[in-house]
């Protein structure tokens, strides 16, 4: 079967958004499509040849009803198959054969980077760490403080006498005393204790990693060319009145918004109608969106291929109307089958997916990813660990400290010295209530 097949492309060297799809090399064609359709036709059987469609549109009613583009040149019978980025949609169903998708897309929409960026965040300098990750850090400073706090009074060492001598490490002085250890600052006394020790040498050496983790990456965030989009939604592009946005002229992308019946999509439609702010071509909408104050809505592969292009400008991370590309053919056409189970089979072998990342490769040099992201707890498991084992490792020393002492007290005084280490606990942990108490009485009976 030979087949003449019409592809959308004019003004080749002026479209950027048919592009990556079919190109002039020499006196042949290339891209995406010319790729496509060779392999369609190595599994099905069949040849071909390719003419440009001749008004340069992809298919649209006019002022009188008829179709025009790549659409009525299969409904007039000029082209057999129509390849091209055309979207799958239900009025161009009625008048012609649509083969299953062969690339998905959606409706997005692309801003300069400059105007998407947001400083309304006065916090951000939060966003460097998760919340998973402040959390963390948040519960290891108040174990930390508890464990100083009950060291401090266990250990003989750090307070050798509880009835006359005055133990520094209060609770609230063991929350200080982290606190200034985390801001590098430093509070005294500090303690005399082996077991203290440990947990302080421990709790510094987690500070300064978590501090020199914390700078690295305000650091890269700093210095980061890709700003946070402040408009991450259709929603917050339709609640603003500063950004102008617009779509094609007759593109299925304005017939989504003007047949929707959800009341976003018609407020976004009836904004673009009483502006009027669509534009006639791909190549108009990214021009005035590099100008700035301009926010052009399309479909989402066409917008990932600018967005590669031209490294200035940023895609919304919300994509709606989910639809996919087909090639159209007339109605009852016998091929339409065959094609649509060729399409199928390139796409569970992964075929066009290579196409894909082959034609959309981008030629910006740093890669999005590079910019700074929130850094996460089990980045750090490790400190969390180690500070762990220096708490158990410093209570731990504290009670062998005091079970040390009640056996030389036990010994000298020939008691038990389970009963001994019972007194001192209760001494270390109530002595100071019994103490006041029994001087309140004292000054009641005076």
């Amino acid at each position: 079967v030979k087949m003449r097949l019409g592809v959308i492309i004019k003004h080749l060297d002026e479209c950027i958004a048919q592009e990556p799809y079919t190109m002039s090399k020499g006196s042949e064609l290339e891209g995406y499509c010319m790729e496509l359709l060779s392999k369609l036709a190595n599994k099905v059987g069949f040849k071909y040849n390719v003419h440009l469609v001749k008004d340069g549109k992809f298919g649209a009613k006019d002022d009188r009803g008829n179709w025009i583009g790549m659409i009525g040149e299969v409904v007039r019978g000029e082209a057999d198959l129509a390849l091209a980025p055309l979207t799958l949609i239900a009025v161009r169903e009625t008048v012609v054969d649509m083969t299953k998708p062969f690339m998905q897309t959606g409706i997005s929409f692309v801003m300069k980077k400059d105007m998407a960026s947001d400083d309304s965040q006065y916090l951000s300098f939060l966003n460097l760490f998760s919340i998973e990750m402040w959390m963390s850090i948040l519960v290891s400073y108040l174990l930390t403080s508890f464990c100083i706090y009950l060291v401090a009074r266990i250990s003989p060492c750090e307070w050798n006498q509880p009835h006359t001598e005055e133990n520094h490490f209060t609770l609230s002085y063991s929350f200080w005393y982290t606190v200034g250890a985390l801001t590098l600052q430093g509070a005294g006394p500090h303690p005399k204790a082996v077991s203290g020790r440990v947990i302080t040498a421990v709790w510094w050496l987690f500070s300064l990693v978590i501090l020199a983790c914390y700078f690295a990456n305000l650091s890269s965030w700093m210095h980061s060319d890709t700003k946070q989009v402040a408009i991450k939604s259709f929603e917050d592009l339709a609640n603003q009145n500063v950004i102008e946005y617009g779509t094609l002229r007759s593109s299925s992308s304005l017939a989504f918004f003007k047949n929707s019946n959800l009341p976003l999509y018609r407020r976004i439609y009836e904004n673009m109608e009483r502006k009027q702010s669509w534009v006639p071509t791909m190549d108009e909408g990214i021009r005035k969106v590099q100008e700035g104050n301009y926010a052009f809505i399309g479909e989402s592969v066409t917008l990932d291929l600018a967005v590669a292009r031209y490294c200035d400008l940023t895609r919304c991370p919300e994509v709606i109307g989910m639809r996919g590309y087909s090639i159209a053919a007339p109605l009852g056409f016998p091929m339409v089958k065959n094609l649509s189970v060729a399409i199928l089979e390139l796409s569970e072998s992964g075929e066009l997916d290579f196409l894909r990342s082959k034609w959309w490769a981008s030629s910006c040099g740093a890669p999005e990813a590079a910019q700074a992201s929130p850094l996460k707890a089990g980045s750090l498991k490790g400190i969390f660990l180690l500070l762990a084992l220096g708490l158990a490792l410093g209570v731990a020393t504290a009670l062998a400290e005091l079970a040390a002492r009640s056996r030389r007290v036990a010994s000298t005084q020939q008691k038990s010295c389970c009963s001994v280490l019972t007194t001192e606990l209760s001494q270390r942990f109530g002595g100071r209530e019994e103490k006041t108490s029994a001087e309140d009485s004292e000054k009641c009976k005076a």
